[in-house]
């Protein structure tokens, strides 16, 4: 079975002497669990699995009583130590204190259990941890499926990360467009929004978030000011409502907005957002055309090969410390904007052979970037790219 690179590294930190909580954190249908399975089967410390998908938020005594049953457990068993694992952790009312209150009372018994968390929103999980579980954890950000990993599991082309995009479960789908398109919406958007979304936030206008989500998909590539994105919705409310719903998409791995490059902060802040969906599937499922009219439609097949780059990029973005952005100024753009550690580095998309353009000229001449890259068919294709770390561009 296939190996996703975290692994090894999940692994290593469960086999050293206990010492942090280990939280997997990532949108759903990217293998934290598969993952975690794995990793029980090649290590040799006894297990308990427990996952509270489908526990009531309200019942605030569940992960108690589950815990104290991995004690008796450790203790009826005679094991040197257990691993503990809890999936889903953010559906557990109160969670972070029940974690933090039944680690703190096992290291101050000495009692050898490991604890593994995980969890597919990001954002309560990163609120549980700062606000009760501090200097107690280490972090795993399982992002998307890269192409390099889709090409080694599954032998995906290219042409084909860009349309079906890096869910490894719709894999077995993508011949019958019917069931995958269904399996996308249904299984993966449908639950990512009612499940991480709608259940676990405060969301007033639900209609409007979905609505948000639909259409930066159907723009994912393009610029767009809140206020035209107003126009285009019915019962829209405001900016900043629509900035909120945008950052819960985004935490849940379905859509970001990216900000304008700039060298000043507040500028980049107040910028008309990039829409940019986290996976290319995300974008195919909303389309009206097929996989085959697409690739022979040079303007749309532009737009998801922009769509499945930005994917790339943003998902290293996620990991990699580098931080993704785009620049504009009147009718000169360049497609995203990388920066890391001090270094700026442009990309202009195009799917088949190109010239340098003006944007690329504007932004090198403003800000001296430290490289600029034209991915077009006649230099660095966009097929190459996909096969790159980002980091490697600097």
């Amino acid at each position: 079975m296939f190996k996703r690179p975290h692994f090894k590294e999940i692994k290593k930190r469960l086999k050293e002497p206990k010492s942090f909580i280990q939280v997997i954190a990532g949108p759903r249908q990217v293998g934290k669990t598969t993952l975690i399975q794995q990793v029980i089967q090649e290590i040799s410390i006894p297990s308990v699995y427990i996952s509270a998908d489908a526990i009531a938020n309200t019942d605030t005594t569940w992960l108690d009583q589950q815990w104290q049953n991995a004690r008796l457990k450790l203790q009826i068993q005679n094991h040197a130590e257990l691993l503990f694992v809890i999936d889903e952790i953010q559906k557990v009312s109160n969670w972070s204190e029940i974690v933090k209150a039944n680690w703190d009372k096992d290291k101050l018994n000495n009692t050898a259990i490991k604890v593994v968390l995980l969890g597919s929103s990001r954002l309560l999980i990163q609120q549980g941890l700062t606000e009760s579980l501090t200097g107690r954890f280490e972090t795993t950000y399982m992002g998307h499926w890269s192409f390099d990993e889709m090409y080694n599991a599954f032998n995906f082309s290219a042409e084909q990360f860009a349309w079906f995009g890096g869910y490894p479960g719709a894999v077995l789908l993508i011949n019958d467009s019917v069931r995958w398109n269904d399996y996308i919406l249904n299984s993966l958007i449908e639950t990512t929004i009612s499940k991480d979304i709608l259940l676990m936030e405060q969301v007033n206008k639900p209609m409007l978030l979905r609505k948000l989500f639909e259409l930066g998909c159907l723009y994912s590539g393009q610029i767009l000011s809140f206020n035209k994105i107003l126009g285009q919705l019915t019962d829209a409310g405001n900016t900043t409502t629509l900035s909120h719903y945008l950052l819960l998409l985004d935490n849940a791995g379905l859509l970001t907005g990216l900000e304008k490059f700039s060298k000043r902060n507040i500028t980049q802040r107040s910028s008309s957002p990039k829409f940019q969906v986290q996976n290319a599937a995300l974008v195919s499922a909303l389309s009206d055309y097929t996989f085959e009219n697409a690739l022979i439609n040079t303007e749309v097949w532009g737009r998801h090969v922009e769509t499945a780059v930005g994917v790339h990029l943003l998902n290293a973005s996620k990991t990699g410390n580098i931080k993704l952005t785009y620049w504009r100024e009147g009718n000169n753009e360049v497609d995203f904007i990388l920066q890391y550690q001090n270094k700026v580095i442009g990309l202009e998309i195009k799917s088949g052979k190109a010239k340098v353009t003006s944007g690329m000229k504007k932004f090198e001449s403003r800000f001296s970037p430290h490289k600029i890259y034209l991915i077009s068919e006649n230099s660095l294709s966009w097929k190459e790219l996909l096969k790159l770390n980002p980091l490697e561009l600097f």
